[in-house]
């Protein structure tokens, strides 16, 4: 049996804005404790990301033991409640699914709409708010928050490094926003896994992640580039699309920590399969 290494956990308590690294961190029914558990919507319910506002990669989040904090440069830090108190429901669309949200609050829309120059509202996922996976790929019982469908993202640090030789570049794992990053793997061993355990908790892993142009923003300035779509679109495209990490979901709750030992417990064809 394989033994890796988990080398790095990231929350992103609101869908699309930079993302927090913790060495130790409670897994709740849908993924990690708050992550994603906060999204932005236009107007109309939809939600939004960096793929149609880049500046959504400048807004920093902290999470303290009763807060979310968000800040941007020349923007007064924001500090709201980790539970929102009780606020209007709002049927809010993210690709596919419909789901019932909590508004947080009036100023904090402000704060987002002045700052990324769009008329935004920020919402928040109750605990009573349900959010199924798509069941072609997950079981009745699994359940997502405002991530883009699966509780996880893991990618292997070899496979960042493998395509950071192949662009002759130094991006770094920020870029496409995974949960967890494994090391000590060969790169992109993780197309092929099935099923793993990090630290007491089974993974399942179902489905290779699509990518959109968001890692081609820079993260420290907002600019849209060219890669790493332009070598992904070379070397890891397949059906028209391309792929870089897996979608992951979890069996049990519990607590995830960097140094956890990552057991694969089973293998299938490589996702994409080339």
């Amino acid at each position: 049996m394989t033994t890796y290494t988990l080398s790095s956990i990231s929350v992103y308590p609101v869908k699309s804005l930079t993302g927090i690294n913790v060495t130790r961190w409670p897994v709740t029914k849908t993924g990690l404790q708050y992550d994603r558990k906060w999204m932005l919507i236009d107007n109309e319910g939809h939600f939004l990301s960096q793929r149609t506002l880049p500046r959504m990669t400048l807004i920093k989040t902290a999470l303290t033991a009763d807060a979310l904090q968000l800040s941007a440069h020349g923007m007064t830090e924001l500090s709201l409640p980790l539970l929102p108190p009780p606020g209007e429901v709002i049927t809010s669309q993210i690709w596919h699914d419909y789901c019932a949200a909590q508004s947080v609050s009036a100023k904090a829309d402000q704060w987002l709409s002045d700052f990324l120059g769009s008329d935004c509202r920020i919402v928040y996922q109750t605990d009573d708010s349900i959010r199924r996976v798509d069941p072609n790929y997950g079981l009745a019982s699994d359940q997502a928050s405002f991530s883009d469908g699966f509780p996880f993202l893991i990618i292997a640090e070899n496979s960042l490094a493998s395509l950071n030789q192949a662009m002759q570049l130094d991006l770094p794992m920020k870029r496409f926003r995974p949960n967890l990053v494994i090391s000590g793997c060969p790169e992109y061993a993780e197309d092929s896994w099935r099923e793993i355990s990090i630290g007491n908790i089974d993974f399942r892993l179902p489905k290779a992640c699509a990518r959109c142009p968001v890692p081609t923003i820079d993260p420290e300035t907002g600019k849209l580039g060219k890669e790493p779509l332009t070598t992904l679109n070379r070397i890891r495209k397949w059906n028209n699309k391309v792929y870089f990490g897996q979608n992951a979901l979890h069996n049990q709750c519990g607590e995830l920590a960097v140094g956890d030992a990552v057991i694969i417990k089973s293998t299938g064809v490589g996702q994409p399969p080339i």
